[in-house]
This record gives structure tokens, C-alpha cells and sequence, in this order.
């Protein structure tokens, strides 16, 4: 067998007509053209920096030609002004290089899902008149990669009258649907350069991704097939992930960390329903060493926009999990991705392509991840309602999870006051009051919803645990939120009688929201309230609660718990029981007091089981128990 050694020769004695001269090449281009720019990190720097100094040099060989770019990360000078009457930038996503010019007016922003721009090209509604691409060497076989972005530019070169390629020995070779033969390029330009790379910006705020990742890696299970949106909050989590197995993914973009998680073992795309064994993505944004790892990697499949973010194909997986990140998101639920008020921001890339299809996916979930505050703290991205003029990226619908370093926020499902305070349960601390108060004026919540502001009313998330007990069911023990009242509505109202009556001494069986709230409303500094919690079809259970309000003047606490019927007899009791002594005594207090009916022997037998030392009094068949600690109890 024999090889031409270097095939780009090969092409030159084959179609030297195709190696015309800059000038020639772009005296192809006529006013009112349509000239395409590939993608992102894939963006040709040399001829679009040929195009200009053509355009300079020839200033009136041309007129309004519209520059088609999803997100131009290099420079963009076709935007700027002394160029309008030469160019008009049209982008389907704003990057920081065109966000001005859009702003003022220079540029346009066209909203539309990525997924459906491919169709927009086949049916002409954009017509494509000049591709400017940048692809690998061709193979013996003449055919050339379009590397780390196919997403819309296959579409784009299928449909251009004229594709001007740049040949490039940086581009990497990727598996997939980006070979395209050289025979269907109409000019050639070879030039070889760094391929633009794609760093976030330093992460200030390392413990609030921290915070955030953390509790996203909960939602996440082995052998999930995952996707990772734009933006260093999704890809910093994404080490979270580190300790799972056998995940899979299937995204738009391939970063930084979904490739660590590759070289990590944790995506292995083995347990993948559909495209097993392959990493499916759209385009990769990155450093070096990531296209190097893409480049020739058959693990890798790179595929266009129209499948990777087609919610059908989406849906096909099975437990399939979208991480996204948004702007603001208001309480009602609905959040921006693209603009901040009249302001374009972004755009809406296939966020809601990817969202609605893990909607869809059986066992799916859609996570949307943000810092809770923007600006040093000063603005929160948690608000009422979405400013005038922002764009709803996803509606009310699209959203399962929220999560923000202060917690997750489970909005499927429910209505509006109950999203409105689970939103509120993860804000940033400084904002939750004047949101509580916002909520009550736009009849949002219940206009008596109570509030601790302040530190007294922050959820201390340092106090969850995770617990098994001993018929192997784990659960998890965590302080009460603001937002769990619908949680212990259900609790309470699956007592029978009689465990209410033990839990309340009490005959009355109404648990009305007033009264709800003296269980949710916790001043952490005075009380401490404990949820114990199973998961059940991803909805989360309350099986248990337990509490303590402390007595200043004898620097103890007033303890009571209760556990529901069919849960009862496990050990949960035991597990909360043993928790709040634990932490009553991690707080310096010398015991509990507690109220039990002389006939509840269960209760009474587990206080005697935990080694306090007791002193019962009997009134009319109910025991006033003192208990003090003993070196015994209390021990976690």
C-alpha cells in the first residue's frame, strides 16, 4: 500500500484552481451577500483578517454583506462602525466582541433554537451565498474535518454557493458527521495558527461553585447521560462529578471538564441507551490539551445541532440530566438566559432544546445552576419578576431543580406559592426579606408568611447528614427550610389519629398553614428543627421530624419528634432522637425536657434507651419528663 506523504499536495496537483489568490477569492463576494464564519472556537482568524484588509484595501467592491455567526470569540471587525456600509453582522448567539454592537444598534441578534438553524439554511429562509471555514489537512482520501465545530457550519457548507476553506495542521481530526470531501470546497487557503482557545475568566468565587457543585453532584446518579451548558459556573461543577460511575454524555458543547471527566473514567458512555460507547457533541470550546484529547478519539462523535439538540432525539435517553446556567430567574419560575431586561445578552443557543428534552426523558431531570447574586453581592439574580424586556430562555415548565450555593430549589410540579418560597429558601440571605415582602404584594404567598431575618434565619446546611438504619433504608436527616411547609403538611396528614394524638396531646386533626408555620419559621439561634427525608421517584419524602426550643433559664431544651405510621419501628426515631441530643449538647446545654402521654410506652422506652438521666413527674396521664446528659448520650 502507498501513501502520498503529504495528501495536501496531493489536493494542490489535483485542483490547483482551488489555491487562487486572497483577491480572487473574495472578489467572489457581492453586495447584499450572505457570508457564513464557522463557529465559535473554530473561527478561520486568518481569512477573516484577509477579509478585511481586502475590504480596506477595496472599500467599495462591496455593500451590505450580513456576516452570519453563531458567536464570533475572536475579533469581530466586520462590527464595528467604519464598516457598517461594508458589513452587517448577524449573530445567533452574543459573545462580548458583538455585545455592543448589537446593543447600539451596529449588529443583529437573531433569536432561534441552534437546533433548527440547519433547516433555516436547507429551506433558504437564511440563504448562505459565501462559507468561510477552517478544516483539518485532508486524509489520503481527500477529505478534510471540520474539527471542533460541525454544530451549524455542515449545514452551512452544504448549502453555500461557495466555500472558502482554510486549511489548518492545528485543526484537529474528529470522528462524526464533520468530513466533508475536498471536491465540495471551492477555494483554498492553507495557513496554520493556534486554534483559538477558551478560557473562563479566574473563578473568584471558588466556595460558591464549590457549594453549587456539590449539591448538583446529588442529582446526579451512575449512569446518567448528561449535558453541560455554556459558562464557567456548569463547567467548574462538573469535577463535583468525579465520584460517579459510568456516566454518559450527550451535549452541545464539549468543554474542559467534560474531557477531565473522560481522562477521570467517570464518562464512559457504557450504560448509554442510545449512541453507547460515544461522546456526542455539537463543538468543543477549550484549551489545547482538549483538542488535543478530541483529535482522532473514536470515543468522540461530533454531529450537528439538528440531532444533538433535537429534544426528540434528547428524549430517547434514558435518565438524561441537563445542567444549564441563566441570568435571573424570577420567583414564578421562568428565567433569562439571553438579555438582562432590554439589554441582549447572550442568546438562547439550546438551553431550551436540551431542558425540554430532559423534561421528556424518562426519569429525566433539568438542573439550572447560577450563583445567587451578580455584582459583588449586590444584585440578586433571584427576583419577583423577570425585568421588562428579558427574555423568557425557560418557561415555567422547563425547570425541575434550581440550585444555588445556599441549596436546591424543586420546582416540578408545583404551584406558584410553593415555588415562589423554595426560590426564596435559596436566595442569598440579604435578599430574602425584601423578596418575602415582594412576593406578599404581588400575591404570590400567603400574605402572613412569617420570617427570621438575618443570621438567625439561615438554613445551617452544616447540619445534614445522611443516615442508614437498620432495615438498610438510608435517609437523610436536615435542618427545616422556609419552604418545607407543603413537606410536613403531607407529613402530619399521613399520621394516623393516634400518633397525632401522641405526637400533640392533642384531639384536633387540622394542620392549617397558621399553624404550619410555627414549624417552619426557625430562629436558629433559639430552636432547632430536623427533617428526615427518603427519595421516591425523585420526590422527596418527609418521614420523621424532630425539634427542640430552648429554655434560657434552665439552659436546656424542650424536645419532641414524631415519625409517620409506616415508617415507624425502623429506627428513624432513634436517629433524630440521637441527632438533636447531639447537637443540643454540641451547643453546651445540660438537657432536655419533654411531655409524653403515660400510655405512649414506644416514646418512652426510646428516651430511656438513650441513657438520660430521668425524672418524671405524672399530671393527669401525661409524664413531665427532665432529662439530663450523661456521658453516654448524644454520641453521632
Amino acid at each position: 500500500m502507498v501513501i502520498n506523504s503529504d495528501p495536501l499536495e496531493k489536493v494542490k496537483a489535483e485542483y490547483p484552481a482551488k489555491f487562487a489568490s486572497e483577491n480572487e477569492i473574495f472578489n467572489h463576494i457581492h453586495r447584499g451577500d450572505r457570508i457564513f464564519i464557522s463557529s465559535a472556537c473554530s473561527e478561520p482568524q486568518y481569512l477573516v483578517n484577509a477579509l478585511i484588509k481586502y475590504t480596506e484595501s477595496y472599500p467599495k467592491a462591496f455593500f451590505d454583506a450580513e456576516v452570519i455567526h453563531i458567536w464570533s470569540l475572536g475579533l469581530a471587525p466586520y462590527a464595528e462602525e467604519r464598516f457598517k456600509y461594508n458589513f452587517r453582522h448577524n449573530s445567533f448567539f452574543i459573545g462580548n466582541s458583538t455585545r455592543a454592537a448589537v446593543n447600539s444598534g451596529l449588529a443583529d441578534y437573531t433569536p432561534v433554537f441552534l437546533s433548527e438553524v440547519p433547516a433555516l439554511f436547507a429551506k433558504k429562509v437564511i440563504p448562505i451565498d459565501v462559507a468561510l471555514i477552517q478544516v483539518s489537512p485532508p486524509d489520503e482520501h481527500g477529505f478534510v474535518s471540520l474539527g471542533i465545530s460541525v454544530d451549524i457550519v455542515k449545514a452551512a457548507v452544504e448549502n453555500a454557493h461557495i466555500v472558502v476553506a482554510q486549511i489548518n495542521r492545528s485543526m484537529p481530526r474528529t470522528h462524526g458527521d464533520g468530513f466533508i470531501h475536498i471536491s465540495k470546497v471551492n477555494f483554498i487557503v492553507h495557513h496554520d495558527e493556534p486554534i483559538l482557545e477558551y478560557k473562563f475568566p479566574e473563578d473568584t468565587h471558588i466556595e460558591v461553585t464549590q457549594a453549587i457543585g456539590n449539591y448538583v453532584a446529588r442529582l446526579i446518579q451512575d449512569g446518567d447521560t448528561i449535558q453541560v451548558g455554556y459558562g464557567s459556573v456548569p463547567d467548574a461543577i462538573l469535577i463535583n462529578l468525579a465520584g460517579k460511575k459510568h456516566l454518559g454524555v450527550h451535549t452541545e458543547l464539549i468543554s474542559d471538564g467534560i474531557v477531565e471527566l473522560m481522562r477521570l473514567g467517570v464518562v464512559d458512555n457504557t450504560l448509554k441507551n442510545v449512541d453507547r460507547g460515544k461522546a456526542v457533541a455539537a463543538f468543543c470550546m477549550g484549551k489545547t490539551e482538549t483538542y488535543n484529547f478530541v483529535h482522532d478519539n473514536p470515543a468522540i462523535a461530533f454531529k450537528t445541532v439538528d440531532y444533538t439538540n433535537n429534544p426528540l432525539t434528547i428524549a430517547q435517553y434514558e435518565s438524561f440530566v441537563a445542567i444549564n446556567s441563566a441570568l435571573q430567574i424570577d420567583l414564578t419560575g421562568q428565567s433569562t438566559a439571553e438579555s438582562l431586561g432590554k439589554t441582549f445578552y447572550s442568546g438562547m443557543g439550546g438551553q431550551p432544546s436540551f431542558m425540554r428534552g430532559a423534561v421528556l426523558s424518562p426519569r429525566g431531570r433539568s438542573i439550572l445552576v447560577m450563583p445567587s447574586t451578580a455584582n459583588n453581592d449586590e444584585i440578586s439574580r433571584i427576583v419577583p419578576f423577570l425585568a421588562e424586556g428579558s427574555g423568557v430562555t425557560l418557561n415555567r415548565g422547563d425547570i425541575h431543580y434550581v440550585v444555588t450555593e445556599f441549596g436546591i430549589a424543586y420546582l416540578h410540579g408545583k404551584n406558584v406559592r410553593e415555588r415562589a418560597m423554595e426560590l426564596i429558601s435559596i436566595a442569598h440571605p440579604k435578599f430574602r426579606k425584601e423578596l418575602i415582602q415582594e412576593a406578599k404584594a404581588q400575591n404570590l404567598i400567603y400574605k402572613d408568611q412569617a420570617f427570621v431575618s438575618g443570621k438567625a434565619g439561615e438554613y445551617p446546611k452544616e447540619l445534614e447528614i445522611y443516615r442508614t438504619i437498620k432495615t438498610g433504608l438510608e435517609i437523610f436527616i436536615r435542618p427545616i427550610k422556609i419552604s418545607d411547609e407543603p413537606l410536613l403538611k403531607d407529613l402530619f396528614y399521613g399520621l394516623s389519629d393516634n400518633s397525632l394524638y401522641r405526637r400533640f396531646i392533642s384531639r384536633r386533626k387540622d394542620m392549617p398553614h397558621e399553624r404550619l408555620q410555627e414549624f417552619v419559621i426557625i430562629d436558629y439561634t433559639k430552636e432547632v428543627g430536623l427533617v428526615a427525608t427518603v427519595t421516591q421517584d425523585d420526590k422527596e419524602i418527609a418521614v420523621g421530624m424532630g425539634q427542640y426550643n430552648l429554655d434560657p433559664n434552665t439552659h436546656s431544651a424542650e424536645v419532641s419528634f414524631v415519625v409517620r405510621d409506616d415508617y415507624q419501628n425502623r429506627g428513624i426515631g432513634k436517629e433524630l432522637l440521637n441527632y438533636l441530643t447531639y447537637l443540643a449538647r454540641k451547643q453546651g446545654l445540660l438537657g432536655f425536657t419533654a411531655e409524653v402521654l403515660v400510655e405512649n410506652r414506644p416514646m418512652i422506652h426510646l428516651f430511656e434507651q438513650m441513657g438520660f438521666l430521668m425524672d418524671r413527674r405524672t399530671e393527669e396521664q401525661v409524664y413531665e419528663l427532665k432529662m439530663a446528659f450523661s456521658e453516654a448520650t448524644g454520641n453521632v
